[in-house]
């Protein structure tokens, strides 16, 4: 009977907020994430292209790019670590606090990969330096999600909660777009000499800058009105993750299992896909980031159209058709870009994407729905990034290994499918809070 008390829907107890401050955090909500995945998404996209070379240096392709995967997916391990870490203080502490910590982090980090010496100047430290480095972003954004939901969700009319809290799903495909579209534009403007020696740092620089302004955006931000009505009234958790793991076991287990297909999905489709073209398709990596830059462009239009969507309709229901289509897509997708067309690269990740909006856009109320208010940083950031490890953490290496290992697309569709299955069960042990 705990789950059933702690699942109270807060409609009735939420506060209204002004339109001002309610597009200030929508605003600040947005920004940060955006600008934390490009940090993110600019790293991802090395990895899968030019990191392998400069810092795993290997007379086999396949080795040096399983070792650049395995540092992206360092990245995703770090992240409990920031959910356990600013969870607990965004529950006791504040959202906004905790906020300003992590964009710093994840933003610092990100620009010292921009200054690293590679393998050829310093050998294997500098595999170790880029690995420290990714951790800290990991840590940084493991701690950003949770928070940056509740940012724009506890401003927000509980009732348009998809909508207002998919101001942080933005934030990645944003981040993506933007990540891509500078390293797009530093391969074009450059020669490949050019961006190998030193036109990739470029990207990785840029987010001091970034970074200046997100801090300028979320320092003007006041607290949410939930946190302050739980201040008040003395009901912030001492304990909060021992709370969660010992009250709302069942709220976790469902958030976690929900997330792992989209990460899954989202890592083939604007990660391993850029790997996978070059070597068994007659298209390149340039075409393959018009291709995500394209799908990433057209989820911020529709993740807050699915989150808006999921106001009207059940959550879970509009979650699990999507998680339906995730698992059957890829079975259509590596057929049509066999031949090399660059127009059906387009439309098959164009189509991911735009199932992933679909999951992604209600993601967030889904998951923050779960867990009670004086739970929710905690319990909400905790199930991001355990589903990163369970899921976006390991896949890039595994599409890999299974492509390489079995030599066949097939391979890297059945696994997705099986996370599609995952998911699937996460969504029957949710509830939706309408």
């Amino acid at each position: 009977m705990e789950y059933i008390r702690t699942m109270t829907p807060d409609v009735t107890t939420t506060p209204a907020a002004d339109r001002r401050s309610l597009r200030r955090a929508f605003a600040a909500s947005l920004s940060g994430t955006a600008l934390e995945w490009y940090d993110f998404a600019a790293y991802s996209v090395a990895s899968a292209t030019i990191f392998g070379h400069l810092f795993f240096p290997s007379g086999d392709p396949l080795a040096g790019t399983m070792a650049a995967f395995s540092t992206y997916a360092v990245g995703y391990l770090a992240r409990p670590l920031g959910g356990f870490v600013f969870g607990r203080l965004g529950d006791r502490l504040g959202r906004k606090r905790v906020l300003v910590v992590t964009l710093v982090l994840t933003g610092v980090s990100t620009f010292l990969i921009g200054l690293l010496p590679t393998y050829a100047a310093v050998g294997g430290f500098a595999a170790i330096l880029l690995v420290a480095l990714r951790f800290a972003q990991g840590v940084g954004i493991g701690g950003e999600w949770g928070g940056a939901v509740l940012l724009s969700s506890e401003f927000g009319d509980p009732a348009k909660r998809g909508f207002w809290a998919s101001a942080a799903q933005i934030g990645p495909p944003a981040g993506n777009l933007l990540a891509n579209g500078v390293l797009a534009l530093l391969a074009a403007l450059l020669t490949d000499a050019q961006f190998t020696s030193w036109g990739w740092r470029v990207a990785f620089l840029l987010s001091g800058a970034l970074v200046g302004f997100g801090l300028w955006i979320r320092l003007k931000l006041e607290e949410t009105p939930v946190f302050r009505r739980l201040a008040e009234l003395g009901e912030r958790p001492s304990a909060p993750i021992s709370e969660v793991f010992r009250d709302e076991r069942r709220a976790l287990a469902a958030a976690v299992l929900v997330r792992v297909c989209p990460d899954v999905l989202y890592a083939l489709f604007t990660v391993f896909v850029l790997t996978y073209i070059t070597s068994h398709t007659t298209l390149s990596r340039g075409q393959g980031l018009a291709a995500v830059m394209i799908g990433s462009a057209l989820q911020l239009v529709l993740i807050p159209a699915f989150g808006a969507l999921s106001d009207r309709v059940s959550r879970r229901g509009l979650t699990l058709v999507a998680v339906i289509a995730a698992g059957i897509w890829p079975f259509v997708f590596f057929p049509m870009v066999g031949d090399g067309s660059f127009a059906a690269l387009i439309i098959g990740v164009l189509l991911a994407l735009v199932i992933h909006s679909a999951l992604y856009g209600p993601q967030a109320a889904l998951v923050t729905e779960q867990f009670s208010e004086r739970l929710r940083y905690t319990g909400s950031s905790l199930a991001y990034t355990l589903a990163g490890v369970i899921g976006g953490a390991p896949a890039p290496l595994l599409f890999t290994a299974l492509l390489a290992g079995y030599d066949t697309w097939v391979a890297v569709a059945g696994y997705l499918a099986v996370t599609a299955v995952v998911s699937l069960v996460g969504v029957l042990m949710a509830r939706d809070a309408k």
